[in-house]
This record gives C-alpha cells, sequence and structure tokens, in this order.
C-alpha cells in the first residue's frame, strides 16, 4: 500500500550549477532534490516516478520522518532488469527490493563546502563513484546528482584560477610599482646627498672661520686707542646676542645637516627593496631605517618606545624586510590616528583607567630557542628572533582579524588602501624568509605583530 510519495520542490529541468557561486561556496547553495517515498511505497510506484521524470538520481527513504536510507536511479534500473525481478518485486514494497541493493552511499551535511565534497565523492569506491550524494539540511535530506556537483566544481576551479590569476597580476603591479618606486627613491636620495655632504662638509670650516673672526675682534678691542669706536659698533649691531647667537645658528645647522644626511641615507637603504639579495643584515639599523621614513607620520604626539634585545647579524632580504616593517608600523600609526579621532573612546578609557591615554609604538626586538617557539613548523632552524610592533590603537575586532591577511581585504578607503599590504608581508616572512606573522589584537587596547624569523647558521 502506497501511504506517501513526495514530488520534488524544483523541476529537474531546473537542476544545475548555481550561477552565483563562490569559492567558499557549500552543498545547500546548489539545486537539490526533495524526493522521498515510504518503505511501504511499491517498487512499481517508483518506477513510475522515475519513468515520469529522467532527471530524478534517486529517491530518499524514511519511516514514521526517520531517514532510513536511499536508492539510487543506475541500481533500482539495474535490479529490476534482471530475469524475473519485475515479478518477484514490482508489486511488493520497495522495502523488500531495499533489502538486496542496500549499499553505503555518502552523506553530508548541507554547510559541506563544494571542493570538500567533491574530494570525499571522488575516494569512494569505482561502483559507487556515480552515486547521487545524500545532503542532510537539519532533519530532512535531499539528493544531489554527482554530475550537478562536478558541474558546480568544475565553476569553482575556474573562479580559483581567476581570483590566483588576479592576485598574480595585482602583486606583479605592487612589486614593479614597488620597484620603480625604490629606483626613482634611489635616484632622488643621491641627488639630496651630494649637496648635503657639501653644506655637511663646510659648516665645519663656517664654524671655524666664524670663531677667527670674534678672536680678531678681541684682538682690536685690546688696542685702546679703537676702544671707543669698537664699542660703539658694537653696541650698533648687538654684537654680544649675536656672538651667542652665531654659535647656536652653526650647531642648529649641523644637526639639521646631519638629519637630512640620515634620511637620505635611510631613503637610500630602504629603496634597494626591489632587489632579492639575501645577506647578514642589521635588523636594528632596518628599524631605524624605516623609523626615519616614517618620522612625520610619528612625530606628532606619538611615543616610538624601543626595548631591543641583543641580536646578531641575521641573514634576510632586508630590502624585503623593510617592507613589512613599513607596513605593520604604518599601520600602527593609522590605528592610532583613528583613535586620536574619536575624543569620546579617549575620554572614556581616562574615566575608566583613571590615567590619560597617550598614543604609543612599542617596537621589542629578541632571541628565541626552537623550544620557546610554537610555530617552527617543518624549519630545522634552532635558534629563532621575534621582532614585535605593538600599538595602543583601536584594535581589530574579531571576525575582521579572521581574514586579515587575506589578498584584497581591506578597511580602509580605495584610496587608503589596496588589501594586499598585510598579505604581502605574510607571503614575505612565511614563504620567503620560512618564519611566522602572528596577530595579536583587543578591541579598545591595541594590535599587536610578531615577526618570528630563523636564524641560519
Amino acid at each position: 500500500m502506497v501511504r506517501e510519495f513526495r514530488l520534488p520542490v524544483q523541476s529537474s529541468a531546473s537542476v544545475t550549477a548555481s550561477p552565483s557561486l563562490k569559492l567558499n561556496s557549500v552543498l545547500g547553495e546548489l539545486s537539490l532534490h526533495h524526493c522521498q517515498a515510504h518503505l511501504q511505497s511499491t517498487a512499481q510506484d517508483i518506477a513510475r516516478r522515475f519513468d515520469a521524470d529522467p532527471m530524478i538520481p534517486g529517491v530518499v527513504l524514511v519511516e514514521h520522518h526517520q531517514f532510513m536510507g536511499m536508492i539510487s536511479r543506475r541500481r533500482f534500473l539495474e535490479r529490476m532488469s534482471r530475469p524475473y525481478a519485475l515479478e518477484l518485486f514490482l508489486q511488493r514494497s520497495i522495502q523488500t527490493l531495499y533489502r538486496f541493493i542496500a549499499h553505503e552511499f555518502l552523506v553530508l551535511p548541507s554547510e559541506t563546502l563544494i571542493v570538500d565534497a567533491v574530494q570525499q565523492s571522488l575516494q569512494r569506491s569505482p561502483e559507487d563513484l556515480y552515486e547521487p550524494i545524500v545532503v542532510q539540511i537539519g532533519d530532512d535530506y535531499r539528493l544531489l546528482d554527482i554530475h550537478q556537483l562536478l558541474l558546480a566544481h568544475s565553476r569553482i576551479h575556474e573562479l580559483a584560477k581567476q581570483v590566483i590569476h588576479e592576485q598574480t597580476q595585482a602583486q606583479m603591479f605592487q612589486h614593479e610599482k614597488l620597484a620603480s618606486l625604490g629606483r626613482l627613491i634611489a635616484n632622488v636620495s643621491h641627488e639630496i646627498l651630494n649637496p648635503v655632504n657639501f653644506i655637511a662638509g663646510n659648516i665645519n670650516y663656517l664654524g671655524n672661520y666664524g670663531q677667527d673672526l670674534l678672536a680678531l675682534i678681541d684682538v682690536y678691542d685690546a688696542d685702546a686707542d679703537r676702544a671707543d669706536a669698537s664699542a660703539a659698533m658694537k653696541q650698533e649691531i648687538e654684537f654680544d646676542f649675536l656672538k651667542k647667537d652665531f654659535a647656536e645658528i652653526i650647531s642648529s645647522m649641523r644637526v639639521g645637516a646631519d638629519r637630512l644626511r640620515k634620511i637620505a641615507e635611510s631613503l637610500r637603504t630602504f629603496s634597494y627593496q626591489h632587489k632579492d639579495e639575501y645577506q647578514a643584515t642589521d635588523i636594528h639599523e632596518c628599524l631605524e631605517n624605516t623609523l626615519v621614513i616614517l618620522s612625520t607620520r610619528l612625530r606628532h604626539s606619538v611615543t616610538v618606545v624601543r626595548q631591543y634585545g641583543d641580536l646578531p647579524m641575521v641573514s634576510v632580504y632586508p630590502g624585503q624586510l623593510n617592507q613589512v616593517f613599513m607596513n605593520l608600523i604604518s599601520n600602527a600609526a593609522d590605528a592610532i590616528a583613528e583613535r586620536q579621532q574619536q575624543p569620546s573612546r579617549v575620554e572614556s578609557d581616562r574615566s575608566l583607567s583613571g590615567v590619560d591615554w597617550q598614543p604609543q609604538i612599542t617596537i621589542t626586538t629578541r632571541q628565541l630557542t626552537r623550544e620557546e617557539l610554537l610555530h617552527a613548523g617543518d624549519s630545522d632552524a634552532d635558534r629563532w628572533i621575534c621582532i614585535s610592533i605593538d600599538d595602543n590603537g583601536c584594535g581589530i575586532p574579531d571576525d575582521i582579524q579572521e581574514r586579515i591577511f587575506d589578498e584584497f581585504f581591506t578597511t580602509k578607503p580605495v584610496e587608503h588602501g589596496t588589501g594586499l599590504g598585510l598579505a604581502i608581508c605574510r607571503q614575505i616572512v612565511l614563504e620567503k624568509h620560512g618564519g611566522w606573522l602572528h596577530l595579536r589584537s583587543q578591541v579598545g587596547v591595541g594590535t599587536g605583530f610578531d615577526i618570528f624569523l630563523p636564524m641560519h647558521d
């Protein structure tokens, strides 16, 4: 006796891979067959349904609203085409037939990624390879034609190729832009250094000449015949102030020239980041060069705390590491600037802690052993260094932390961010240096990045 037979929710002709598939699409996004039959349904009822709709891949068997199994179209027709099968099973309940053709089938939750479902499906035995997949949606069970799954996977594969191509093009453009910028900076810094060195070299001579002229004036003062005229002239030109201010001007010119030379040299060092030269490098010098270049962004009330440990020379790609430092310190400055633009938050922090919030970036370096490091992975290095860059800005919410290293993901306006900065940082640390880049962040407290680099003898 036939008790119930549910027809598909969607017509079979519409069962195709969704055109809106994404790389992380799941089985529930595909068109599924909602075809159920009670165990007491006859084999003839099932045969009629298969004959009426040739796209149905099988039926889900239920009893008292409980899932009992699945019969695929292929196995049903294969069994019913055998000699005497029609006489034996056609008028009997499907439960009788199911005892003969029952087999293991694949049941997957609707939240399963399509790429994972394909992998599990292809791991089945050859005789089960083209069997439909049972997809569980809560307490309900539906069928997915393996052909539709493979079509969806093919589409996702094309999407993945397209995304990889776009990422590769974007990275190539970013690297070429940095290389062009590096060449430009190298030329500019060279042009700056020449006159700066000339100025700095002549400041010493200017200072000495000034001292000689002052000494000559003292000699004239000793002559009694010229004393009155000299005194009048000194009063007219405010000689005492001139003498004092002259030394201060020479000193400030020397400080300015030295700073300008340091900036030009830092720019020249930083401009070599487009060259892949693996060499022993002073990590602290790289950090200082980056801080000099970013000095204008960090000057406004931002305190940079240096907690440098005792680090030996480390073999790295210095230009690429400079790029990592530049991105992370720039992001720290941006986070602090964002918090400074929210007076209500600063006031709230002051009332809760009882102290004034002061913008601060802390840079810490230290050596580690392999036992102290959890991220060593397959590296054979026994010694590591860690560079930590911490800020007390706004912090990063948990949902954003999960995607922070994804390419093309950014929370900044389009004109201020491409979404490649942290992705490239991670690639440089992980792939180029065999290290690890770790994020620490708490909303309202701040953010820290730990750069772990192996030390190879």
